[in-house]
């Protein structure tokens, strides 16, 4: 069982069932109650990154210059953290929201033994802003944030049950996988992350699961380490 984790959630992951946009009350409903069963269980210090993709992601948009396009897709994941705190605290959850870029009248600042501080205080801390600047990926943050805090291990939520060789959903012959190598994550375009994170991650040997947020009780499985759910990276 692991003693400090930060947890990658995907924007969509609170978005509309159907297209995935938005903010789904249904969608954050049902991650928070994952989380709270999970934490309670456990009593793991959390903390989760999450992406911008059901709002804006900057990297997308052609019409607007790069650099204003991400910072653009950074105000979208403090939009994203603040209602996922909203949601946490309605079960009952302690939550901080420090951001990468001052915003001090709707989250804290992001300073390292401060986020260590609420961690060990019991409060979830979700960090907001990305690394607060360009180019850079919330998988990114979410690599460089566990490092910085001493996180035991990286756990990204994605809609599949691990990494794949293809694309599940449209190869019905896609290989799953075990366990990888962060090279061989790198060398086989498995785009599960991006190579900046991916090389935070072999540098600092901290290890990355994949799994299947949708099932029930996966959260908790992962958090106990229960080696069989999701794909183990290392």
């Amino acid at each position: 069982m692991y003693k400090r984790v930060v947890l990658k959630l995907s924007g969509e992951s609170i978005g509309d069932k159907t297209n995935h946009s938005g903010i789904s009350e249904i969608s954050l409903k049902e991650v928070a109650k994952e989380i709270k069963f999970a934490v309670d269980k456990t009593k793991v210090q959390l903390c989760i990154v999450i992406g911008a993709g059901n709002i804006f992601r900057g990297k997308e948009v052609n019409f607007i210059e790069r650099t204003t396009a991400d910072y653009m897709g950074m105000l979208a994941t403090v939009i994203n953290s603040l209602a996922l705190q909203t949601s946490l605290e309605s079960e009952g959850l302690q939550t901080r929201v420090m951001s990468a870029i001052d915003m001090p009248k709707i989250a804290e600042s992001y300073i390292r033994r401060r986020a260590i501080r609420h961690l060990e205080k019991g409060r979830i801390v979700i960090f907001a802003a990305g690394t607060g600047n360009p180019y850079f990926t919330t998988d990114t943050t979410a690599s460089l944030r566990a490092i910085e805090i001493g996180s035991d291990i990286l756990i990204k939520a994605t809609q599949v049950d691990g990494v794949y060789s293809s694309d599940p959903k449209k190869d019905k012959n896609a290989k799953k996988y075990k366990s990888l190598t962060f090279m061989q994550a790198i060398n086989k375009q498995l785009r599960v992350m991006d190579t900046t994170a991916f090389s935070l991650c072999m540098e600092n040997n901290l290890p990355v699961v994949v799994f299947d947020l949708y099932k029930k009780g996966n959260l908790l499985k992962v958090l106990q380490g229960k080696s069989y759910v999701g794909t183990i990276i290392k």
